[in-house]
């Protein structure tokens, strides 16, 4: 599913942006599977990016144009999105085989429950399952529904553009998740369906959630919790600069204990501490989307977590939020970047199954 078409044609590159960092993943098939043929992460400047969208527009496109052009990436991408702006829901409609028709109806019923208006909105729908017909009453399905602020989708492929790369598709970077991780989240048995749903969650600048059975997405959601927050609260608590944050955070992570770790001692107690506290706000932003998701008619219950992004690769952090969320939760990067530096690949996975959609 996908806010604009691809073209048919050349290598597409998955492309995702956040507070920091832009990273972008080449993809070709490779005897029934898929290898990266190319990548690259570039920094950006503060403030360029925020709460996931563009705020400097020259500095996000020179930061790109830099990165595609040393890393010798395909001109072709496909750009990640994830912010408030965004809004998914799944509805229960009657089952309508002509596609013109089910798209009137998914129209009008998103009148009714996306809180934007839809003129100046970018709607797309995936039927995602369906329910048996019962006694008197004709079958339904299950739909996804995604409405994008225009002007969010359109700033977002300006620097891209600048940049002298060519946007072929805007996709949920949801989706991306979902198809990097699919197999992380299958049944054990490869021919059996799964029954039970996995919650993803990349833990970024932002916390993205997905809900999903198999390969369809049953549920997302954007929260404001992630790893760039902590990373502020460490630079102000302490005068690092965001940078240096950063990685204090990963050097003392959650693990070790604190008294065996090498460096300021104020500083790793400072960084423990806030790192703690932040794990705790994103277990409970998790509680609350699963609750969310719960209360709705077509939900599926779920069993596990599967963990990713730059947020996997802080040793102890999933064994903490395991604690608190009382599901298990197990960290993942696709096979394809199993040869990467663990922070490097937790990085490109986002991007990486943004380049395997279509």
């Amino acid at each position: 599913m996908q806010l604009t078409r691809q073209k048919k044609g050349g290598t597409v590159v998955g492309l995702d942006i956040e507070a920091g960092s832009a990273a972008a993943a080449e993809v070709k098939p490779d005897n029934g599977s898929f290898r990266v043929t190319a990548s690259g992460i570039a920094e950006l400047s503060p403030g360029a990016f925020r709460e996931g969208e563009v705020a400097d527009a020259d500095s996000v496109a020179a930061a790109l144009k830099e990165m595609f052009s040393s890393n010798k990436l395909s001109k072709q991408v496909r750009i990640g999105v994830a912010n408030q702006r965004v809004v998914v829901r799944t509805m229960r409609l009657p089952a309508i085989e002509d596609p013109q028709e089910m798209a009137a109806a998914v129209r009008f019923q998103a009148e009714e429950q996306m809180p934007m208006p839809l003129d100046q909105a970018v709607l797309e729908h995936q039927v995602v399952g369906g329910v048996p017909a019962e006694e008197g009453e004709a079958p339904k399905v299950d739909v996804v529904v995604i409405a994008a602020r225009r002007d969010m989708v359109a700033s977002l492929v300006e620097p891209v553009r600048r940049a002298g790369l060519e946007p072929v598709g805007v996709d949920l970077s949801a989706f991306g998740m979902i198809r990097a991780l699919g197999d992380a989240g299958a049944p054990a048995d490869p021919g059996e369906r799964p029954t039970e749903a996995v919650l993803y969650c990349n833990v970024a600048d932002v916390m993205n959630l997905a809900v999903a059975r198999g390969r369809a997405c049953l549920f997302t959601r954007v929260a404001n919790t992630g790893v760039e927050p902590i990373a502020i609260r460490l630079a102000t608590e302490s005068g690092l600069s965001g940078e240096h944050a950063g990685q204090w955070l990963s050097h003392v992570a959650l693990e070790a204990p604190v008294e065996s770790i090498e460096g300021d001692p104020e500083i790793v107690a400072t960084s423990r501490r806030v790192l703690e506290e932040g794990a705790d706000g994103m277990v409970d932003d998790l509680r609350l989307s699963l609750d969310y998701y719960g209360a709705q008619e077509s939900a599926i219950p779920v069993d596990r977590i599967v963990l990713c992004g730059p947020g996997g690769a802080i040793a102890g952090l999933a064994a903490r939020m395991e604690a608190g969320i009382g599901l298990p939760i197990a960290v993942a990067t696709p096979p394809a970047l199993a040869g990467l530096e663990v922070a490097a690949a937790a990085r490109l996975t986002l991007p990486f199954g943004l380049a395997l959609g279509g």
